[in-house]
């Protein structure tokens, strides 16, 4: 197992008035390789959870696990734990600082220890993987549009080979069309290197599109654990935590109660289009070639992105 939370507690205060048990006996395990959506409302727990993952955060109770060694064990590397387990924050373009792109996604890789020529190819390599044209790379940051910051702050963790990428809303803030190449953009890296995603989210639409498995939290605990379609199947009681369910899965419910013979676990528009096809008799269309590469690089060779 790649991270192992046993039992874990965490309480913001403990011993004063203003306690708060923002996690409360959580149990999870992350094996290598998947992409998770975790939802849950505001002050749920969901950023106190992802915290926790590369020891920014010490539980109040409880043993966290990566790849089978304690985290907060004796003599544990906990600086080379944080190169493993990257956590891109919410608006993470605040966080720039250098002169130049270059100069800044190099910043990590050096800290480890790498020559600068070393450093260097780690962090032209995470600029290829972010989409982010060559032609920025020796501007100011600064001079960037937000889409662009975002996948400049998003290339430094990349550049540190995490094995491990947690974001936390990486794209809030951005329109719709910036928003779709930000998440194209992680699931083309973590179809193309393989890494663990985690990925946290507000929107039921863009987990149930990426995602191949969702934890919910709610009061500090981990009501649902699933797939997409599992977690989705109990909207009722997403909606009594202030959460929701994809706009597709009410619609195939209403279609549902009208008698229409359709796929109430569809979860995507895609999924959606075809189980209604099918309800009215129709011929489903044959599917397309999936093309894992991010957008940008579809547009180059002609090619239409996926919508």
């Amino acid at each position: 197992m790649q991270l192992e939370l046993k039992d874990v507690s965490f309480t913001y205060n403990p011993g004063m008035i203003y306690e708060v048990k923002a996690l409360d006996h959580v149990n999870l395990a992350i094996e290598k390789g998947q992409f998770i959506g975790v939802i849950g409302h505001t002050g749920s727990g969901k950023s106190t959870l992802i915290q926790h993952f590369n020891a920014l955060m010490k539980p109040t109770e409880g043993q966290i696990l990566y790849e089978g060694e304690d985290i907060w064990g004796d003599k544990y590397d906990q600086k080379t734990l944080r190169t493993q387990v990257g956590l891109v924050f919410q608006y993470p373009e605040h966080q720039l600082f250098e002169t130049d792109v270059i100069t800044d996604v190099m910043f990590g890789p050096k800290n480890q220890g790498l020559s600068l020529e070393e450093a260097k190819v780690r962090a032209l390599r995470a600029l290829v993987q972010v989409g982010l044209p060559e032609q920025y790379y020796n501007s100011s940051p600064f001079e960037l549009s937000g889409g662009q910051k975002r996948r400049v702050a998003i290339a430094g963790v990349l550049a540190m080979d995490p094995q491990v990428l947690i974001l936390d809303e990486p794209t809030a803030g951005l329109d719709p069309a910036g928003r779709d190449e930000i998440l194209d953009q992680i699931s083309f890296l973590h179809k193309e290197r393989g890494i663990t995603i985690i990925l946290v989210s507000h929107s039921m639409e863009d987990v149930a599109r990426y995602a191949d498995r969702l934890i919910v939290v709610n009061d500090g605990k981990i009501p649902f654990d699933g797939t997409p379609k599992e977690v989705f199947s109990h909207y009722k009681e997403l909606e009594a935590m202030g959460l929701a369910a994809p706009q597709v899965t009410y619609c195939m419910h209403g279609l549902q109660e009208r008698g229409f013979d359709v796929d109430v676990t569809a979860d995507t528009v895609e999924e959606a289009r075809d189980s209604i096809l099918k309800a009215f008799g129709r011929s489903v269309p044959a599917p397309e070639k999936e093309d894992n590469r991010p957008a940008g690089r579809r547009e180059k060779s002609g090619r239409k992105g996926r919508r």
